[in-house]
């Protein structure tokens, strides 16, 4: 088994944008581009609210863990959970500095409503995966908590679900090894993009956006 090191770790979180759009992932990830628009605004706010708290919280059998470093060598990422939960089990694992045995239950915290497809569950079984392999347990389920229904969400971190997390991973790293940012074709989720007015998918060029936008820039030429 490959371990990557430390400086080739990628960003956990970048998942959710690699796969929502490859482009977007490697525009915010790869060329450092970024624009902030309602959604990333309003989606920062909540997960702020999720760490405003004590970083450690008691309530009875439940340890409540915020803002929870986490890492995984043999993916090669690193990130931080919204919030762990540590139920009180005798199917758990011992924690140190704490009698008895805990469930670990990593639950991520998102702005809207749940969707159709499986981008939040990408991040939040990734985020299990790290845990997994940093407390040497098996983590079967965690939540979403979605903002704008006000409840959480129950998510299985079925097989195909580890896999296609690993497999993006794997994609991930072989893109940000090329630096290569891939090319889109336009569609109707281009509108909620935050990086919409810098990608300009539609002109399909085989050259990177910083090196588009630095081409045009000499073009005009000093002010």
């Amino acid at each position: 088994m490959i371990l990557y090191n430390e400086e080739d770790y990628l960003q956990l979180s970048g998942i959710q944008h690699f796969a929502f759009c490859r482009r977007q992932w490697a525009l915010a990830y790869i060329e450092l581009q970024w624009q902030e628009n309602v959604r990333t605004v309003e989606g920062k706010i909540l997960h702020e609210n999720a760490h405003d708290a004590a970083m450690k919280e008691k309530r009875g059998d439940l340890i409540i863990v915020r803002a929870m470093p986490v890492h995984s060598r043999e993916i090669g990422i690193s990130g931080e959970c919204d919030v762990v939960e540590f139920h009180k089990s005798d199917e758990g694992i011992p924690i140190s500095g704490r009698e008895g045995k805990y469930i670990v239950v990593p639950v991520e915290y998102k702005r809207g409503k749940p969707k159709s497809t499986d981008i939040d569950a990408l991040q939040v079984a990734a985020q299990a995966l790290c845990l997994e392999e940093m407390l040497c347990c098996e983590i079967p389920y965690g939540y979403i908590y979605y903002g704008e229904i006000r409840r959480r969400e129950k998510i299985e971190f079925t097989e195909e679900l580890r896999r296609k997390v690993k497999d993006m991973f794997a994609e991930m790293h072989k893109y940000y090894g090329q630096r290569y940012t891939p090319k889109v074709k336009w569609s109707k989720s281009c509108n909620a993009c935050s990086l919409k007015d810098i990608c300009m998918p539609v002109l399909n060029k085989n050259v990177s956006v910083k090196k588009y936008l630095d081409d045009r820039m000499k073009e005009r030429g000093p002010d």
